[in-house]
């Protein structure tokens, strides 16, 4: 029978770890706080702030939030992104992209010190993953799966993995995640042939779908007893959301898969929380 990765599960087993040590670091005087900083009333940026606001309640993680109007000025910005970093007080930084079109992207990831970054969007921070020196932070989403894994057990020493896709945000870092648990990985892209995809998919034990691409993983794709994490997050045809996995005919013949949604998505603000956590025990 198919195993069902819950997030859920996964989200609150780390919840109650951190309780516990934002407990501990409060004793020592240290009280965590996360900043958020968002432009304009994206209704995605909101939902995700939402969530994030709610977790940190839960693990007793302070919030401030830096807001401003969707016509700021570069120059404001970079202003209150110093702020933030000169700010003792404040552990990790969460910055709602993409930003808008007056304001380049890259000048502000560059002006974030990497060890405030907690979502992993810095140049330092990517580094730190790549060369395995742990400075900064990796993105959410992509130690959400990691986290998933290593709480259902399933281990990737020896195991030949299929990573599909290849952004800064889900598919390279999590190659590299991969690669420090001692699993042999594949990274294949939207320049990868259909057949050749198809065929690494169906050599690997464990396939992680970030290709953006609403149900293009179908049966053809997996094997018996494969492990599946979906981290697509689209909307079909019918409106509803769905991943980047054919759920209904990929699901009875892996091992175990995570659900869209109720998977990768529902952990993402408990590591969140994991690296705002940590962040500020590397700042004591």
């Amino acid at each position: 029978m198919t195993q069902l990765l819950k997030g859920k599960e996964v989200a609150d087993a780390l919840t109650e770890r951190l309780q516990n040590q934002t407990a501990e670091l409060q004793r020592r005087g240290v009280k965590p706080c996360l900043t958020i900083v968002r432009v304009g009333e994206n209704d995605s940026d909101l939902s995700y702030e939402r969530g994030a606001m709610k977790r940190a309640e839960k693990v007793g993680v302070t919030v401030k939030q830096y807001i401003f109007e969707e016509t700021i000025s570069q120059e404001e910005l970079l202003g209150g992104i110093e702020e933030i970093n000169e700010d003792a007080s404040i552990h990790g930084v969460l910055i709602f992209q993409p930003l808008p079109k007056q304001i380049d992207d890259a000048a502000v990831r560059k002006a974030l010190r990497p060890e405030k970054d907690v979502d992993g969007i810095t140049e330092g921070s990517l580094a730190g993953i790549f060369t395995g020196t742990h400075r900064g932070f990796a993105p959410c989403t992509a130690r959400a799966c990691m986290e998933i894994l290593d709480h259902y057990g399933i281990d990737l020493i020896g195991k030949r993995v299929a990573v599909l896709g290849r952004s800064l945000v889900i598919g390279k870092p999590v190659a590299m995640m991969v690669m420090e648990k001692n699993g042999t990985v594949t990274v294949c892209h939207s320049k990868t042939g259909k057949e050749a995809m198809i065929e690494i998919c169906q050599n690997s034990d464990v396939l992680i779908a970030a290709m953006g691409r609403a149900a293009m993983i179908d049966k053809s794709y997996v094997k018996a007893g494969q492990t599946v994490i979906d981290v697509g997050i689209n909307v079909n045809e019918e409106g509803k959301l769905c991943g980047d996995v054919d759920f209904d005919s990929v699901s009875p013949l892996c091992g175990a898969i995570t659900p869209v949604p109720g998977g990768v998505g529902a952990v993402t603000t408990a590591v969140l929380m994991l690296q705002v956590i940590e962040a500020a025990k590397l700042s004591v």
